[in-house]
């Protein structure tokens, strides 16, 4: 009688269990009429990009000091080591 009851509360808790998780799925919500299915949206055309302006120079960016020099990265002693 023991391993009836044990099985029943065990049986009922397993049942509980899945139900519980099926239900927290979109999918079976919607089948069960708990939720509405959402409605489908249909992009039409892809916006265009929108390009951000230049970037207006001020007297504080035009008076900073420019770090480095575009010879920098061509520099024949920088090479020293390789062959031509």
């Amino acid at each position: 009688m023991l391993n009836f009851l044990l099985g029943a509360v065990a049986g009922a808790l397993m049942a509980a269990v899945a139900t519980v998780a099926a239900l927290r799925n979109p999918e079976t919500q919607v089948k069960m009429g708990i939720v509405q299915p959402a409605p489908a949206v249909i992009q039409t055309r892809r916006p265009e990009p929108v390009c951000p302006p230049p970037p207006v120079q001020t007297q504080v960016q035009a008076g900073s000091p420019q770090v480095g020099q575009p010879e920098m990265l061509f520099a024949r002693r920088r090479f020293w080591s390789v062959a031509p």
